[in-house]
């Protein structure tokens, strides 16, 4: 997934368009789909994440580091298309403090 993240994109609207034309490449929607994050250990920060994806069929898994300053927080989802997977990271983004995988 990293490949598909990483990116030297001028501005949001054209990383959001290559990302789209990867994830259809790349996958066969209708899908579970991994969207993985990393947070600062924060357990507000996990619900805000999770509010993204009410009304939506997923499972979550978390890991706090070694160190206890971040945790790892994976959400296994059900997915239309490449353009849901997008809908759904830019919520994401929008929550400060986020990296995204």
């Amino acid at each position: 997934m990293s490949n598909i993240i990483e990116s030297n994109h001028a501005n949001p609207e054209e990383f959001y368009q290559s990302l789209k034309e990867k994830l259809e490449e790349q996958h066969n929607f209708p899908e579970e789909y991994l969207f993985k994050f990393i947070i600062p250990n924060d357990s507000e920060k996990i619900t805000e994440i999770i509010k993204v994806f009410d009304n939506l069929k997923y499972t979550l898994s978390n890991r706090e580091s070694a160190n206890g300053k971040y945790t790892s927080v994976s959400l296994k989802c059900f997915v239309l298309d490449a353009d849901h997977v997008i809908k759904i990271y830019k919520k994401v983004a929008a929550i400060e403090g986020v990296m995204m995988l």
